[in-house]
């Protein structure tokens, strides 16, 4: 069942005159946020988001219960209280601990939606239920139904993030092998999934997927329609390894059909195949409930077997062999705080979230002094080199085209067939390093062709602290092709490249240097599109504090309460927010 907001009209509940004459407004703006929510969100899966309003307006605890009851038969994961009058604050507020919350005072003089307002916020701070505050900043007129901009702005923002909560709970992560290389990305902390997302944390060892592979555990036509769509479609690049080292066509040949085998098995892992089922492998066909995982490779796998570069590029895209589909969020070397990411992009943006190791910070001088040219317009002040072993999703390419025939990233939902095939063609697959994968392989090539807009994100963690995120907002750059080629093959020209320059402000932003010297990690996901003010909302409503960003202040929407914790530093009160309430899911208050 869908996660869904429920709409809760709050009313005064005085009969005689007072209630009756407020019932048709309160309804009518339930009404209206329901509309406005249903017609601009959608689930991952690019289907309409859901909202449930209560079945009569609430003026009291009993009418409150009744909604409460059918919220939870609905799977109702938020709520917005919305009202154009005074109400009883605590009489009406919602009460359930895990529901995320909103309240919606109508802006108007003839009653005092404001004032209940402020007092459903104060009972919500007492309570020790966070809530966000929803509040116009023009007055209306009383028979006014029309949803104001910047209403509408935060009711879209709360439901959004709301919505990529809820998708998330109840749902795994699937750990395909363990620890890579020693990164601590990649063990995976079961207790953060559990209390902070609500999310199961699953362990296959990557012997089920050799098991998989050998006898032939996976759809036998479908293997043999996506090997043909391979073999059509994505073209084979240049070999960089040395000549007497490199692999035979034979065994080329042979890396192809195996790493097409590994896709639809990793696929099957994490969501299951109803067509396994008909082939005698019940329990295989249910899958792991995943909604994420991640893929260890490195190096119990591609010292002798070849690389998952192929299946993790092609499963976070948003088109494969059955043409275009919803993007899986797989992370390379088992990355399972970037794996999050890439679902936290994923389902804010419903397009593909890009995988990338934060490599290089390229000052203006050493590009000068490297490639004899001056970074200039957005680059003028230094770029980061985004790039790591082919696991980036081919959206990154920036060859899709919106319909001004300008390059975006889209929500899977409205990626053409055209703009698959322009992705496709824009990608070369080249032989992997052998020195880095012994088993062979083949590693995506494409360098990012555009000036996109992108949010770049990092869940760490911190011991005594717990999941903390960062995030930048920037650019994606296009450098002078020469210029391009000196610096790319400086690292790895077989590689998928991207470079970016974050929006430069203050602080930990005064420059680029800073934003990688502050840099929590190694790796890091790319997102299509300015998304940082919902990243910080919906990391609010999880309790997880924010500790670099570049969004101005005036953007942030937290919960009304974490103001109690300050309000001349919004990122000391996040923190101390957040470790008061303690995870959404937590079994215990507070953490340390």
């Amino acid at each position: 069942m869908y996660p869904k907001i429920g709409i809760r009209p709050i009313i005064d509940g005085r009969r005689g005159g007072v209630r009756e004459s407020l019932e048709e407004k309160t309804m009518g703006m339930a009404r209206a946020a329901a509309r406005l929510i249903e017609g601009a969100l959608r689930y991952g899966d690019g289907r309409p988001a859901q909202c449930v309003i209560a079945p009569t307006c609430i003026g009291g605890c009993a009418e409150a219960a009744a909604a409460a009851e059918l919220f939870s038969r609905e799977n109702v994961t938020a709520t917005l209280s919305v009202t154009p009058c005074w109400c009883y604050g605590s009489e009406t507020m919602d009460m359930d601990p895990l529901t995320l919350k909103a309240v919606w005072g109508f802006n108007g003089t003839e009653r005092p939606g404001a004032v209940y307002l402020a007092a459903a916020m104060s009972a919500h701070a007492q309570r020790g239920l966070p809530a966000f505050a929803i509040y116009g900043r023009e007055v209306q007129s009383a028979d006014c139904d029309d949803i104001p901009a910047d209403v509408a702005e935060k009711i879209l923002r709360f439901a959004r993030c709301a919505l990529a909560a809820g998708q998330m709970k109840g749902k795994s992560y699937v750990n395909i092998g363990g620890v890579a290389m020693g990164i601590m990305g990649s063990y995976c902390d079961a207790q953060m999934l559990q209390e902070y997302f609500g999310m199961r944390a699953e362990w296959v060892d990557m012997t089920e997927l050799l098991r998989r592979i050998h006898l032939g555990i996976y759809d036998p036509a479908e293997y043999e329609k996506a090997l043909a769509w391979t073999k059509s479609n994505c073209r084979e690049g240049f070999d960089k390894n040395p000549a007497d080292k490199r692999h035979s066509r034979e065994q080329k040949d042979a890396e192809w059909a195996f790493v097409v085998k590994m896709t639809l098995c990793c696929r099957d892992m994490i969501l299951g195949n109803p067509r396994l089922a008909e082939m005698g492998y019940g329990e295989e066909a249910l899958g792991h409930n995943g909604i994420a995982g991640g893929f260890q490779g490195q190096r119990a796998w591609t010292d002798w077997l070849p690389n998952g570069d192929f299946t993790e590029a092609i499963l976070n895209s948003s088109f494969d062999w059955n043409g275009v589909r919803r993007p899986l969020a797989l992370a390379t070397e088992n990355d399972g705080l970037n794996g999050i990411c890439l679902l936290l992009g994923q389902l804010l943006t419903g397009g593909a979230s890009v995988f990338a190791d934060v490599r290089t910070y390229w000052s203006p001088e050493s590009v000068e002094r490297a490639a004899g040219w001056r970074p200039e317009g957005r680059a003028a002040a230094g770029l980061i080199h985004l790039i790591n072993s082919g696991a980036a999703a081919l959206d990154a390419t920036g060859r899709q085209k919106d319909p001004s025939g300008a390059p975006v990233m889209k929500p899977w939902w409205e990626v053409s067939e055209a703009d698959a095939a322009a992705c496709l063609e824009a990608t070369q697959w080249c032989p992997a390093d052998l020195g880095y994968f012994r088993g062979g392989g083949y590693s995506s090539r494409f360098s990012t062709a555009a000036e996109l807009p992108v949010t770049l994100i990092r869940l760490n963690l911190a011991e005594g602290m717990g999941p903390v995120l960062q995030l930048a907002e920037g650019y994606t750059l296009q450098l002078p092709a020469e210029v391009e080629k000196t610096l790319w093959e400086r690292t790895d020209a077989t590689w998928p490249t991207t470079w970016f320059a974050p929006r430069l402000s203050d602080g930990p932003f005064a420059d680029v240097y800073s934003v990688m010297s502050n840099w929590g990690a190694n790796h890091g996901v790319f997102a299509y599109g300015h998304i940082g003010r919902d990243l910080i909302t919906l990391a609010s409503m999880l309790r997880i504090p924010v500790s670099l960003h570049n969004i101005p202040e005036e953007q942030l929407m937290r919960p009304h309460c974490f103001g109690a914790f300050g309000t001349k530093d919004p990122e000391g009160a996040d923190f101390a927010a957040c470790r008061q309430y303690g995870p959404l899911y937590g079994t215990c208050r507070g953490r340390g």
